[in-house]
């Protein structure tokens, strides 16, 4: 066990391994499946004219979604586009501008940024050009300032230090380092190739350039992965000395994602490979100084999503862990995903769908979904566990006017069992997730989603559609 401040931390495998299953990842609640395409421009609209009208003041994040990449990474499950024609984005980041308008329109005034995230694809297959072009565009209708976060994606095969310095220009103060693995045989079983001098070169002159933080990206069960290979690896990373880490378990879904059809199955580590991989990587981790900041995430002590989190203030949004997850999130780009006050929104994944939706005026709406009172109640139970590892029950009654332990009576036999199990505490006043259960958060969270319970309980759907919660 070892403990930071208030958080302690102790892998229990033999419990992880007995209670593991498949379950969401509760970036949202509800989850993206469950949004409806009955939800369309006109419901977003009503969303965007009600937070204009009575919600100036809720801070405000941006998405930007760029779909291509020059290469096809045989494990990723991202909507994309592959092509090594960068004159390609020019018609796309028109669209995004034309976006924008459109979004703005309805917005009216200067909004500032709370936070800013390019994701893709890989946003730095833009050219400096193209990213000055749409921060142009941003900064027609939102206002960016010191104080906020503004994040990109990057794949250091594709961009040299004069890039990385452009960047911190363009205003980006944080950058998200996709590595995956330094293995060579991994690299070449995922069309991956990426030197560890090059990555480190990327790495340093972010810090030259004083980029406010680094993170990078790994993931295990990845093919021709073993223990002692991976030690390796983030023994390199860890030299590289990241502020934050995410530590991503593959998810082999061949049936929702073509390119891992490229992957053979029989390369892939076994489930005890990979239990071997994350108990090694979780302890030693945690030795190096590194908090666990919960599911696959890491962050240094004095990192400002440590902070949050040993401070109650962290946050969960699309993106993962935050610390301004409780801001209304505009999504731009095609397949881009928003929250607006109670409604998720979802934009056109096909590109050609997405151009002629702009191009006939109205906003590039495929789906979402608002929410119920008691998906907000559900929301704030779930993401509170998730980003506090504990919850007391009279804030919810205060604010829902509900009796805790009455509203949730369905939930209460499981939980009961899950405290038996070892994974939570009850008490009158709340509940805690122990340190043992940190790793099966997911767990405690799944027992109060009322769609998991009532419309999808057969274990083949959770087996296709999400993955495992260890």
């Amino acid at each position: 066990m070892f403990t930071y401040k208030n958080t302690a931390v102790d892998f229990d495998r033999p419990l992880v391994e007995k209670l593991f299953k498949n379950g969401p990842r509760y970036t949202s609640y509800p989850t993206v499946e469950r949004f409806d395409k009955q939800f369309g421009p006109k419901q977003y609209l009503r969303a965007l004219h009600q937070r204009q009208a009575g919600a100036l003041s809720r801070p405000l994040s941006l998405y930007v979604h760029i779909p291509f990449c020059d290469t096809v990474c045989y494990y990723c499950g991202c909507n994309k586009i592959v092509t090594k024609n960068v004159a390609t984005a020019d018609e796309y980041v028109a669209y995004l501008g034309r976006e924008l308008d459109l979004i703005g329109n309805h917005l009216k005034g200067q909004h500032q940024l709370a936070q800013l995230h390019f994701g893709g694809g890989t946003p730095t297959f833009l050219t400096a050009t193209q990213l000055t072009q749409i921060l142009e565009h941003i900064q027609r209708h939102f206002q960016l300032s010191e104080r906020g976060e503004y994040s990109i994606e990057i794949d250091p095969r594709q961009i040299s230090v004069e890039t990385v310095y452009r960047l911190r220009e363009l205003g980006f103060n944080r950058l998200s380092v996709g590595v995956q693995d330094f293995d060579e045989s991994v690299q070449k079983a995922v069309n991956r190739v990426q030197s560890v001098e090059h990555t480190r070169a990327i790495i340093e002159a972010a810090r030259a350039a004083k980029f406010h933080s680094v993170n990078v990206d790994l993931i295990y069960g990845l093919p021709h992965q073993s223990l002692a290979s991976m030690q390796k690896t983030l023994q390199t990373v860890i030299e590289l000395d990241p502020d934050r880490l995410a530590f991503y378990q593959y998810a082999h879904m061949p049936h929702m994602f073509m390119p891992q059809r490229r992957i053979d199955d029989a390369h892939l580590p076994s489930s005890k490979e990979k239990m071997d991989i994350l108990q090694w990587a979780v302890n030693w981790l945690t030795e190096q100084d590194y908090v666990f900041i919960g599911m696959d995430h890491f962050a240094k002590p004095t990192d400002e999503l440590a902070v949050a989190f040993q401070q109650g203030r962290l946050q969960r949004n699309f993106q993962g862990y935050s610390t301004h997850g409780d801001c209304d999130l505009v999504g731009v780009g095609v397949s881009s995903i928003g929250k607006i006050g109670a409604s998720y929104v979802q934009n056109e994944k096909d590109l050609q769908q997405y151009y002629q939706s702009i191009d006939e005026g109205r906003l590039p709406t495929m789906r979402g979904f608002l929410l119920t009172p008691d998906d907000i109640l559900r929301r704030g139970v779930i993401h509170t566990l998730m980003c506090q590892s504990s919850l007391l029950f009279e804030p919810f009654e205060e604010q829902y006017g509900i009796l805790f332990q009455q509203y949730f009576a369905e939930e209460w036999p499981e939980l009961l069992q899950q405290e038996e199990q070892g994974l939570i505490r009850i008490d009158r006043d709340g509940l805690d997730v122990t340190p043992k259960g940190r790793f099966l958060i997911r767990n405690v969270a799944m027992v109060f989603d009322r769609y998991l319970r009532h419309f999808n309980t057969h274990p083949i759907n959770l087996s296709r559609r999400y993955s495992s919660t260890y």
